[in-house]
């Protein structure tokens, strides 16, 4: 918000500097972002009265003039200007002057020959418009010439440009920063004058609301005989201060009420009203779009409405998106002569999601949205009457009005405790040392505010609260109070002191394991990588009631797919093989309840070793199952858990031969295999991709046991083990985790590992089988094993194959 000094000094009477006042409103929260001091621009141009114009002697375009600016002679300035003649007043920068907005200091100089002892200057090198035709002539004929232009135009004022929180809707007014300044300074605020306005209703206008949840109040006014014309230099002025660029006195005083009271107006044309609603009686109504339908609006933009987009129209016909941009089949021209003013109140809901439908947001909106002051929408609309009458000539001949708005005055009243003050903002530096804030104190502060506190009588330093109508929206409980009473007796004043008793931080038994589980990932080679929650709708996520926009407007069921997707974006770059691993929240429905939980996933593929090596004839060897199944063993070992793995073929978007549900301490875990065919081809991936997603909730109770978390170091055997090899052929639905299984149970103590080094299928295989060969490794703490302790154990484990599956031993 662009605050002008010189409109605050009319609403509330400020003796600080605009630097103490800046400090001030940024401690209290309104941050001071820019101060621009527009007397700068000016500093050193006075009135000058061209005496004399004569042609230059050596140029067709340049004149020679003599203007008097107040010294003992009259200076010679050489200027290019058409419109420059004798008998006006004009601003002159005189020798040594500093024009900031051009970046020049005068000096004198010659110009084809002619001494020139400064410029007549225009608009554009005061900094007050970007192009201009000519020098700036003072309308005003009894200047003083040597005296100060900046009061002439303006520019005597400073511009405080504050940036205002969202809950702040009342400050992006001069009436509403005007009594922030008055409740922060003591000083006394005075309103703008709003006079009274009798006017009579007329049955050619009508108001129709179809959703008065969407539209609170509409007051339509007619007003006849409006000569639009260029604003007044005080009005222009006051818009560009506020960095909004003057159009006509119309539709500048519509904008200067917006600026004032914060309450957004809207001018209609009459006549196009009547030609775009077929009739002489207008019907002003506020309705949701249909689909389908359309409206050009100001910016010239042919707009294809939605649902949520709310309308004005005129006998049903759109004329404008209400509370966000008016159409421009009735936007107000040099040649309206009467006029249909609106003003408005929006729900601050359904103008968001107006706006936010058409990807556009206004002076109007942004306020809308953020809520308006509804008691003072009547006084508003009456001062823009007034100014209208004053300015444009113009006379109200007949309103009409349509009131849904709720009683502020039966809100209920806020319970705020002195007592819950102290708790909250503890003590503070005073005068006479450090203390608490007082009863009167508080009492003072939310009096300044406009608030009504009445003592409860049967608890001590106790009052109920009435806030004003223009901050009951953001002041809504006790603790809203209570930042009040912060704010205005001033952050710098309470005590920097630390609490009694400090503690260490610490992380929390959940993101310890998280950083144990990231740490073993990556050492096994997977980059972590985070990725939206929010994805693209198929029908089976939890989709958003508002989404920002439709491609993200739902949340994810899984990792899978973000990882895929990655992972062919990388391959498609020339990146090479993504092998990533994702620790995220997931998202799904279960009937009418939403679930939530901690995921884990992963992604593998690409070459074990790199292309152009002289071996495999300089190609690379893609990854297989066994070696994106070591992967995963790895960090499961470095984390101190036993995985099982059994077959499984449940998950479609993973090979259903060559897939593993993985079970922790007979529970599921997640599920591992290697990506299918068809989505492979889909993606344009290779087949060697593998993915793996895991229960992180299980991971959390399993890592959570204290022979995890505080490991006990166990004696290592000091004798060398004895290894034995085994090879059987085996039906190919047995599943090598159950003949491990097997083997362990039936090795006992003694049997130390069971590894899988070989699988054969082919020749030589009869059919149906596999051939497996696998090392096994017996070892005791105590003694070097012999042939005589092995053989027995080594032997119970051949025969238990083969009674227990029927295998077909090799060795």
């Amino acid at each position: 918000m662009r605050v002008s000094l010189n409109w605050l000094k009319e609403l509330v009477d400020i003796k600080l500097s605009p630097e103490d006042l800046g400090r001030i409103l940024t401690i209290a929260g309104f941050e001071l972002e820019e101060m621009i001091d527009l007397r700068n621009n000016a500093d050193g141009v006075v009135v000058g009265k061209v005496i004399q114009r004569d042609k230059h002697p050596n140029a067709d375009k340049l004149s020679v003039c003599k203007v008097d600016v107040g010294a003992d002679e009259p200076l010679s300035i050489v200027c290019g200007a058409p419109n420059v003649r004798a008998d006006i007043f004009v601003p002159v920068a005189t020798v040594g002057t500093f024009l900031p907005a051009i970046n020049l200091k005068l000096k004198p100089t010659k110009l084809r020959g002619e001494p020139s002892a400064g410029m007549i200057c225009s608009l554009t090198e005061l900094g007050l418009e970007k192009e201009s035709d000519g020098i700036y002539i003072f309308e005003i004929d009894n200047l003083q010439p040597g005296e100060d232009v900046r009061p002439l135009l303006g520019l005597n004022d400073v511009i405080l440009d504050l940036a205002t929180t969202a809950n702040r809707a009342d400050a992006l007014s001069m009436v509403g920063v005007a009594r922030e300044v008055a409740a922060l300074t003591g000083a006394e605020i005075k309103l703008p004058e709003v006079k009274e306005q009798d006017i009579a209703t007329d049955s050619s206008l009508t108001i129709d609301i179809q959703d008065p949840a969407a539209c609170l109040a509409y007051i339509g006014t007619v007003i006849k005989g409006v000569k639009v014309a260029p604003s007044p230099d005080w009005l222009k002025w006051r818009l560009e201060a506020a960095g909004t660029r003057p159009i006509n006195n119309v539709v500048d005083i519509t904008n200067y009420i917006l600026l004032e009271w914060g309450q957004p107006l809207h001018a209609f044309d009459r006549e196009k009203l009547q030609q775009v609603a077929g009739s002489n009686d207008l019907t002003i109504g506020v309705r949701f779009a249909q689909e389908k339908e359309k409206l050009k609006t100001l910016d010239e933009q042919e707009r294809n409405l939605t649902t949520q987009n709310l309308l004005i129209t005129a006998n049903d016909q759109p004329v404008a998106l209400g509370g966000v941009m008016g159409g421009e089949e009735t936007e107000v021209s040099d040649e309206t002569t009467n006029i249909v003013l609106e003003a408005a109140l929006f729900d601050p809901v359904a103008i968001r999601r107006s706006s936010r439908a058409q990807s556009m947001r206004s002076e109007a909106s942004t306020r809308y949205e953020r809520g308006v002051n509804q008691v003072e929408l009547e006084s508003a609309c009456t001062r823009a009457i007034a100014l209208l009458q004053d300015l444009a000539g113009g006379t109200p001949v007949a309103q009409a009005v349509s009131d849904h708005r709720v009683d502020t005055a039966s809100l209920d009243a806020i319970e705020l405790r002195l007592s819950r003050i102290h708790q909250i903002l503890g003590a503070v530096n005073k005068k006479d040392g450090i203390g608490y804030i007082e009863a009167e104190e508080v009492e003072s502060i939310l009096g300044a505010l406009g608030c009504n506190l009445e003592s409860v009588a049967a608890k001590e330093n106790t009052w109920l609260v009435k806030v004003p109508p223009y901050r009951y929206r953001d002041l809504e409980r006790e603790i809203d109070l209570i930042e009040e009473v912060a704010r205005l007796y001033g952050y710098d004043r309470f005590c920097d002191t630390l609490p009694d008793k400090t503690e260490p931080g610490y992380l929390s038994a959940e993101y310890t394991i998280k950083n144990k589980l990231r740490t073993a990932l990556r050492g096994v080679g997977l980059t972590e990588v985070v990725q939206y929650s929010l994805v693209k709708p198929t029908g089976k996520e939890v989709s958003l009631d508002n989404p920002l926009f439709a491609e993200y407007s739902a949340l994810r069921t899984d990792l899978f797919s973000g990882l895929l997707d990655a992972f062919a974006h990388n391959q498609s770059q020339g990146n090479g093989a993504l092998n990533a691993f994702e620790i995220e929240r997931v998202f799904w429905q279960e009937e009418d309840a939403f679930k939530e939980r901690d995921s884990v996933a992963g992604i593998m593929g690409g070459n074990i070793t790199s292309e152009g090596m002289w071996v495999n004839g300089g190609k690379g060897t893609p990854m297989t199952w066994y070696h994106a199944k070591g992967v995963l063993e790895n960090a499961f070992n470095n984390l101190g858990i036993s995985v099982e793995y059994r077959q499984d073929s449940e998950e479609t978007r993973l090979h259903p031969g060559r897939t593993a549900s993985l079970w922790l301490h007979g529970r599921p875990l997640g599920v591992f295999g290697q990506i299918h065919p068809q989505l492979a081809q889909k993606l344009d991936l290779a087949n060697e991709v593998y993915l793996f997603e895991l229960d992180f909730s299980l991971l959390l109770t399993a890592l959570d046991r204290d022979t995890i978390t505080t490991p006990k170091f166990k004696t290592y055997s000091t004798y060398p083990g004895s290894a034995r090899d085994l090879a059987f052929f085996a039906p190919l639905d047995l599943s090598v985790n159950a003949i491990e299984k097997v083997m362990s149970k039936a090795g006992g103590k003694l049997l130390q590992r069971v590894e899988l080094f070989d699988e054969y299928k082919g020749k030589n295989v009869p059919e149906g089988q596999r051939s497996l060969a696998f090392n096994l490794l017996y070892q005791a703490s105590d003694r070097t094993l012999t042939d005589k302790d092995v053989d027995p154990v080594h032997q119970k484990v051949r025969d238990t194959l083969v009674k227990k599956f029927d295998v077909t031993l090799r060795s």
